[in-house]
């Protein structure tokens, strides 16, 4: 059975990514950067935090 974990949005936006998270435990979120990797480890850090916690 699969269990919707967060939805995760990438978007580019003039010269920025920007990055937009949803979960049960973290509520929205949103990074952005003119960095796509700098985004990228945001969402990572983020993420595995929130799941290391459960």
């Amino acid at each position: 059975m699969e269990e919707l974990l967060c939805n995760v949005e990438l978007v580019k936006e003039n010269n920025d990514f920007v990055a937009r998270i949803q979960s049960d435990l973290g509520g929205m979120r949103e990074y952005k950067s003119p960095n796509f990797e700098e985004v990228l480890e945001q969402i990572f850090t983020d993420l595995q935090e929130e799941f290391e916690s459960v």
